[in-house]
């Protein structure tokens, strides 16, 4: 890509979006397209027409999605497979339709099957049947994955699909329903530890409630008290956390230096896309410990084995992306100890 290219980021406030933003702006990139959502509704189709027809975007990394944590994902699965559908289908379609160089449309490792080998490598995709929790959000990403291919082998466009492990860092979601596992549990003993020093004017700033009264019954809701935070599940699944920067110097390192042919095997054209991660992995409770130490919260941690664990091991086989040249840098306690000061510092 030449620096002055024209590169759409779909999704540039996002915790993926607004990293490759940022990447993009140092490797010194000048001319980057982006709109909110309230100035362009990505499910739109019409809209997104008319966008691609006045900007003609050279380039687009496709990070806008609707994500989620266990809870969100289960409880809004309707919500979830239409919104991301519709997302992929404007901006891949429409980028067709514009001639664009190339695309980078951003999934997730649910895609793979609940039973995949570990670590999982990219030919396990639909070999199994998937996560029940998550489903219709991985039934969208897998689908964006064959409209990318689909689009490749009929109308020769350049269109590349990488699979993030689980993302953290700045600008990330924190809420305490609809967030993912790390930033939850982050907050989770942030307001704990402020609830055990007795500092309930910072719990009701935290919380944006109005008095304590309302904090306490939230705070009960998401099982955090001054003495404990509960966790769902038994603490055993092990999750791989990237840290966001990280995940989008991968995807800028991929736009400029490898295209469809560089990943399109020989005989049946499928499962050409890349997993993005680490490659090393973590228990939930081993996570939780560590989040506990940076935080500073002293009290217990109570699983709470009613609630679903998910998938037991989600671990990304990132051999093909170590073969284009490409290694993480940042390690999870570094992570967390940087996204937890980036908390503290919004509050």
């Amino acid at each position: 890509m030449k620096k002055d290219a024209k590169i759409y980021i779909a999704g540039h406030r996002g915790l993926v979006g607004s990293a490759i933003k940022d990447d993009l702006e140092k490797k010194g990139y000048t001319n980057l397209v982006y709109r909110t959502h309230k100035e362009l509704d990505l499910t739109n189709t019409v809209d997104v027409a008319t966008f691609f027809e006045k900007e003609q975007p050279e380039y687009v990394f496709l990070a806008a999605a609707k994500v989620g944590g266990i809870i969100a994902n289960n409880t809004y699965r309707a919500d979830f497979i239409h919104a991301n559908l519709m997302i992929q289908n404007n901006v891949i379609h429409q980028s067709y339709k514009s001639g664009i160089k190339k695309l980078l449309f951003l999934g997730s490792t649910c895609i793979y099957p609940k039973a995949a080998p570990q670590p999982m490598p990219e030919n396990s995709l639909l070999t199994g049947p998937l996560e029940y929790t998550n489903e219709p959000y991985a039934i969208a990403k897998i689908a964006g994955i064959k409209m990318c291919e689909s689009y490749n082998i009929q109308y020769g466009t350049n269109f590349l699909s990488v699979m993030p492990t689980n993302l953290y860092g700045y600008n990330d979601n924190f809420d305490l329903e609809k967030s993912h596992v790390l930033p939850a549990l982050i907050r989770k003993m942030h307001l704990a530890k402020l609830l055990s020093e007795g500092k309930k004017d910072a719990v009701i700033k935290d919380l944006g409630v109005s008095a304590f009264a309302k904090a306490e019954e939230t705070l009960k809701k998401y099982g955090v008290s001054d003495i404990s935070v509960e966790i769902w599940g038994t603490g055993a699944p092990r999750r791989e956390f990237l840290w966001s920067q990280d995940m989008a110097n991968a995807c800028v390192f991929i736009m400029e230096r490898t295209d469809f042919k560089d990943v399109q095997p020989t005989g049946d054209i499928r499962n050409t896309h890349i997993n993005i991660g680490t490659g090393e992995d973590i228990s939930i409770k081993e996570l939780a410990q560590t989040i506990q130490k940076i935080v500073g919260f002293t009290g217990a941690l109570t699983f709470n084995t009613s609630k679903p664990d998910g998938t037991l091991r989600k671990l990304t086989d990132v051999s093909k992306l170590h073969g284009l040249g490409w290694k993480h840098n940042v390690q999870l306690e570094e992570g967390i100890e940087k996204l937890y000061a980036w908390y503290l510092e919004k509050q």
